[in-house]
């Protein structure tokens, strides 16, 4: 296992894992500073055009098999009080607010390029945002396991996880946690997972990195309505790819919805639950690649 420290040591075994053996893509963390704090992303090659954003609760690594197989240039961005970013005092991590972030944080990292924003859970809604919000950082759109149509009660499994206990005592204690609540789908990727999610206090006990799990006295719980994005989806001519897990957390009706009002949408199922990136990250590589693919060639 690697040390807090050593947040790259487990992109080999990954690698191999995935059957693409060495070299290992150049990866780096960078901070920038952003109206919402400092900004932290892994950073893997240069001159990135495409960007990805996790879900809620996740960090920038839950994308690392992704990368690995698309092999292209590409910015994971760890979301406001996420990961290695900064948290906000106002506990504000609205979709709308989040992608204000985001845009600065890109408008350093890759000024003047648009971008592929690929976004899951939380970060699928924040890249609807900044569609809206930056229009010109966004050059096609992929929403992994979520939509505007999100009813209230089908993300409850992930909610009442970050609504449990905010101190453990171990990160075995949290995999234990986490497979009893169906999330993950193996013990080996929740270790390495809950490894570069958490930190360890001096007395041995362990806490997420992100905001979500240590909420501030009297802060307004996360909003479940987000049927104020669909205009950003509607009223874009960005492309779309819409990619769900056969057992996520988008139900037949809400993809129906989905390919209702955005009629442009490609949408791709993979048998996977709401965290496609790491259940099943080469048939979500091969899907994204597929879409750029011809999304570059729908604009020659």
């Amino acid at each position: 296992m690697p040390t807090d420290n050593n947040e790259f040591s487990f992109l080999e075994a990954q690698s191999g894992e995935l059957g693409l053996g060495a070299p290992i893509p150049t990866v780096s963390r960078v901070d920038v500073a952003t109206s919402a704090g400092t900004s932290s992303s892994l950073v893997w090659g240069a001159d990135a055009t495409i960007t990805l954003l996790h879900g809620g609760g996740l960090n920038a690594h839950t994308w690392d098999e992704t990368i690995l197989v698309l092999d292209r240039p590409a910015i994971a961005i760890d979301l406001p009080g996420h990961g290695d970013s900064a948290w906000r005092d106002d506990f504000d991590y609205r979709a709308e607010s989040n992608a204000v972030a985001v845009g600065e944080a890109l408008d350093a990292l890759a000024p003047g390029t648009a971008q592929v924003v690929v976004g899951q859970s939380l970060g699928g809604l924040t890249a609807i945002a900044l569609a809206a919000a930056r229009p010109e950082l966004v050059h096609a759109l992929v929403i992994v396991d979520v939509s505007p149509g999100l009813r209230p009660g089908d993300a409850s499994q992930v909610r009442d996880f970050l609504a449990g206990p905010q101190v453990f005592a171990s990160r075995n204690d949290i995999v234990e946690k986490a497979l009893a609540a169906g999330i993950g789908s193996s013990r080996e990727k929740l270790e390495r997972g809950v490894e570069l999610n958490t930190r360890v206090n001096d007395d041995g006990s362990v806490v997420f990195k992100h905001h979500l799990a240590s909420p501030p006295e009297g802060a307004e719980p996360l909003t479940v309505d987000f049927a104020g994005l669909w205009p950003a989806l509607q009223n874009s001519a960005v492309p779309v790819l819409l990619v769900h897990g056969s057992h996520g957390f988008l139900s037949p009706e809400v993809v129906a919805e989905f390919a209702e009002r955005v009629p442009r949408a490609a949408i791709v199922e993979i048998e996977a639950g709401h965290n496609v990136q790491e259940q099943q990250p080469a048939a979500l590589a091969q899907a994204i690649g597929v879409f750029i693919e011809s999304s570059e060639n729908a604009n020659v």
